[in-house]
């Protein structure tokens, strides 16, 4: 598997209102996104995109439901790593089955075209391997 860059960070966030209070009011990031939605910024140096992620949104986005499963540590942040294309997604999740982790979906294309495959790490982090064609200069 080629890792070519750290693409997204996302606090994942219970209380999103909350979070919001730091990032935005506090620290001044450039969020975009309404309070209680994924918010992110493209528009921070170092991270191709930095947000807060609504916990009940990283539920559906994994499993289906806002509710995230009580059997699985409530993860804190998401990060995901990106790969040269989108077929080299479903390479890396295989890599990864094969060295005995389990993913929380397979690969998929979202509606607004990045393929993303995402797994749990052992520390509870969403892990994502997927590939963002913006950040590749491919749209």
């Amino acid at each position: 598997m080629k890792i070519e860059f750290l693409s997204t960070v996302a606090m994942i966030a219970p209380d999103p209102p909350h979070s919001r209070r730091l990032y935005v009011d506090a620290l001044g990031l450039p969020l975009a996104g309404e309070a209680g939605d994924y918010q992110h910024s493209e528009q921070i140096d170092g991270c191709k995109s930095f947000g807060i992620w609504p916990l009940s949104q990283a539920a559906e986005a994994c499993f289906g439901t806002p509710e995230w499963p009580a059997e699985r540590p409530v993860p804190q942040v998401s990060i995901e790593f990106d790969v040269g294309d989108a077929a080299a997604v479903s390479t890396a999740t295989q890599e990864l089955e094969e060295a005995g982790f389990a993913l929380l979906h397979p690969p998929r294309t979202e509606p607004w075209g990045q393929t993303v495959a995402r797994m749990q790490s052992p520390e509870g982090a969403i892990i994502g391997i997927s590939h963002i064609p913006m950040f590749h200069d491919e749209n």
